[in-house]
C-alpha cells in the first residue's frame, strides 16, 4: 500500500468538502493540526541522504528541547522528472 498526503486549497474547509476520488481506493481524511520540526533540502532524496537528515534533525530538536512524538515524514515537493538540483525535499519530525 502507498500512503501519499496532499494539503488541499482552503475553499475546503474540511474533508467532506473535497472533490470525491474517482478511484474507490482512495480515502480521503483530516489530520488535523500537527507541529513539526523541518529541514528542507534539494536533490534525489536518497535513503542515505534521507537518514543522514532524520539523524540531524532529531540531534537539534533534542538539542533545542523539543520531544519528538512520532515518526518522520519525508516530502517530495517536485515529479521525478525534475532535474536533481531543482528539487526540493523536506523531512519533518512531529514534536509536542
Amino acid at each position: 500500500m502507498i500512503t501519499m498526503q496532499f494539503v488541499l486549497p482552503s475553499k475546503y474547509q474540511n474533508a467532506e468538502d473535497a472533490p470525491k476520488p474517482a478511484d474507490e481506493q482512495v480515502v480521503i481524511k483530516e489530520e488535523g493540526e500537527k507541529k513539526y520540526g523541518v529541514v528542507r533540502f534539494s536533490g534525489v532524496a536518497t535513503d542515505k541522504l534521507v537518514e543522514e537528515k532524520v539523524r540531524k534533525l532529531k540531534e537539534s530538536l533534542e538539542k533545542d528541547g523539543h520531544k519528538e512524538v512520532g515518526d518522520f515524514l519525508l516530502a517530495r515537493y517536485n515529479p521525478p522528472w525534475t532535474l536533481p538540483p531543482l528539487r526540493t525535499n523536506e523531512v519533518m519530525i512531529p514534536i509536542e
